[in-house]
C-alpha cells in the first residue's frame, strides 16, 4: 500500500466554512519521487480523464488505491455520507495557466472531491496555493490555505458553499482529482465532456496552441 490510510483516518474534519480535511503526506515522502516520475507526461493545461493519458506503474497504483473501498469508507465516515453506490471519476492535471484558480464550488452532483498533489516538497510560489473561502467573490476572505506540495491530500464535501480557488500561477501543478458521483447519467456526461475538451487540447497542441512551458 502506497497511501497512508492511518493518516487519513486520523485527519480532523474542519466544518468551517464547509467540511474539509487536509492530510500531509497521504502519499509518504518515500514514494513521492517515483510517483512524479510515473506521472503522465502532459505539457498542456486543463483536466484529462484517465483513458486519455498514460502513466507509469506507480501512478496506476495510486489511482487504484484512491478508488479502493478502504478510501471510500473513510471518506464516507469523515463526511457523514453514504457513498456505497457512487462511481469514482478520476481526472488529472499537470499544469496551470495564469487564468486558472478562479473561485468556484464543485457541482453538487459530485458528493465529495479528493485532490492528491504530486509536486515537489517545497512550493515557493505565492500563486497556486488553494484557499478555503467563505464567499464566492473574495479570494482574500479565506479560513485556510494549502500549498500543493507533494503527497498532500485535500478533500472536501461538495456542498453549495464549498468555495475555493487560488491566486494565479502558471507552470507545473500536478494533482490527481477523484470525485464521487451518484447519478450515472451525470457521470457519463462529465466523462464525455472531459474527453471532448482533452481531445481539443491535444488537437490545439499540434498547431502550437496551449502548450505550457515545462520549467
Amino acid at each position: 500500500m502506497l497511501l497512508d490510510l492511518d493518516a487519513l483516518k486520523a485527519a480532523q474534519v474542519n466544518s468551517e466554512p464547509f467540511p474539509h480535511l487536509v492530510v500531509p503526506f497521504f502519499l509518504p515522502k518515500a514514494h513521492l519521487a517515483e510517483a512524479i516520475k510515473d506521472y503522465p507526461k502532459i505539457d498542456l493545461a486543463g483536466i484529462f480523464p484517465l483513458d486519455t493519458i498514460e502513466g507509469g506503474a506507480t501512478f496506476k497504483t495510486l489511482v487504484r488505491e484512491m478508488q479502493s473501498d478502504d478510501v471510500r469508507k473513510i471518506i464516507a465516515d469523515k463526511f457523514e455520507m453514504n457513498l456505497d453506490k457512487h462511481q469514482t471519476m478520476v481526472t488529472v492535471r499537470a499544469n496551470a495557466r495564469a487564468s486558472d484558480g478562479k473561485i468556484h464550488a464543485d457541482a453538487t452532483f459530485k458528493k465529495a472531491t479528493l485532490l492528491l498533489y504530486l509536486n515537489d516538497l517545497e512550493w515557493p510560489h505565492e500563486g497556486g496555493r488553494l484557499r478555503v473561502l467563505r464567499s464566492p467573490d473574495n479570494l482574500e476572505d479565506f479560513t485556510g490555505e494549502v500549498a500543493p506540495v507533494g503527497g498532500l491530500l485535500f478533500a472536501f464535501k461538495c456542498v453549495e458553499h464549498a468555495w475555493h480557488g487560488h491566486k494565479p500561477y502558471e507552470g507545473i501543478r500536478r494533482y490527481i482529482m477523484m470525485n464521487f458521483v451518484e447519478d450515472p447519467k451525470m457521470f457519463q456526461r462529465e466523462v464525455a465532456r472531459h474527453k471532448f475538451t482533452a481531445g481539443l487540447k491535444k488537437l490545439g497542441r499540434l498547431i502550437g496552441i496551449g502548450k505550457i512551458p515545462q520549467v
